[in-house]
This record gives structure tokens, C-alpha cells and sequence, in this order.
């Protein structure tokens, strides 16, 4: 959705811009990617991938695919970081305080993102595709994080 200038909503800057984090990831299977946003002002990026010095999977391939675990289960199975989580680090690692900001995420987050977020003290979460964990959004739910699905709307041309 675009203002009477033409220009990107709010919304639809910071998705795209999580859209433009997560052509870094070096994940085989989904490149994700989490904008942390507060006042308007990113204060982190993350995408999903090997940790640093560390192999990527575009390297040595994908222990998941491997094993054919499949998508949403058994997160630990994975030599990843989730975007989420990436960000949640990166603000951490440069002492940015990321309370009662928003996140910006191409896909709902996993349950233990969704953990992480709760307790880093996010407030909303804008994500453009679903997850398979049902766990996920509901203990979002309960946290009292305010989940919006612009997927739908920026499909029909708004946001």
C-alpha cells in the first residue's frame, strides 16, 4: 500500500526490507529474513543461516534434507540460525535495547523464536507467509504479541 505520494506504507518498507535481509541466507531450504524496528528506526536485521565461522549449508549441504526432516520439526537438526534469532543476537551483541519494538519477519516465526521474542520483549510481529508450528502462534497469542499477516494484504495491493 503505497500513501498519497506514492510511497511504501511503513509496512511495506520494513517488509520489503526483510524481504531484501533474507536474499543473504545460505539456508537450502527457506532464506528468511527479520527486521527489528522501533520508532519508525531499524535497529537490527537477521537471516537464517550457519553461525558465523562456521560452514553453510551451501557449502556442505543441508543435514535436514539428509535426514528428511521435515519443515517445523526438530529445529535442533540443523547447523542454522534462525533470522529471529539473528537479529535478537545482533541488537544483543551491540548493546541495542530492542523492548516494545516490532518485528518485521517474511514468515511467522517457530516456536522457538516466538520463545525468544516474548522474553526480548517485542510487542508486534508483521510477517508476509505462515510456519508449520501451531505452538508458535499460540503461545504469541497468549503472550499478548499482536501477530499481522500482511501476506493477504499485499497480495491484494494493500498494507
Amino acid at each position: 500500500m503505497a500513501d498519497e505520494d506514492g510511497r511504501p506504507s511503513w509496512e511495506t518498507y520494513f517488509m520489503d526490507i526483510s524481504g531484501l535481509v533474507a536474499k543473504r541466507s545460505t539456508c537450502r531450504r527457506r532464506a528468511v529474513g527479520a527486521v527489528i524496528v522501533k520508532d519508525k528506526r531499524i535497529l537490527s536485521t537477521g537471516y537464517n543461516g550457519a553461525p558465523s565461522r562456521i560452514q553453510h549449508c551451501l557449502e556442505i549441504g543441508c543435514l535436514r534434507e539428509k535426514m528428511n526432516v521435515p519443515s517445523g520439526e526438530r529445529h535442533e537438526l540443523c547447523r542454522g540460525i534462525h533470522a529471529e534469532q539473528n537479529a535478537i543476537i545482533q541488537a544483543a551483541f551491540h548493546g541495542v535495547s530492542i523492548k516494545d519494538s516490532t518485528l518485521y519477519c517474511t514468515n511467522l516465526p517457530c516456536s522457538i523464536c516466538a520463545k525468544m521474542i516474548i522474553n526480548a520483549g517485542i510487542k508486534t510481529i508483521y510477517y508476509k507467509e505462515g510456519y508449520a508450528d501451531s505452538m508458535s502462534e499460540e503461545m504469541l497469542q497468549e503472550a499478548e504479541i499482536n501477530l499481522i499477516n500482511l501476506g493477504n494484504r499485499m497480495q491484494r495491493g494493500g498494507a
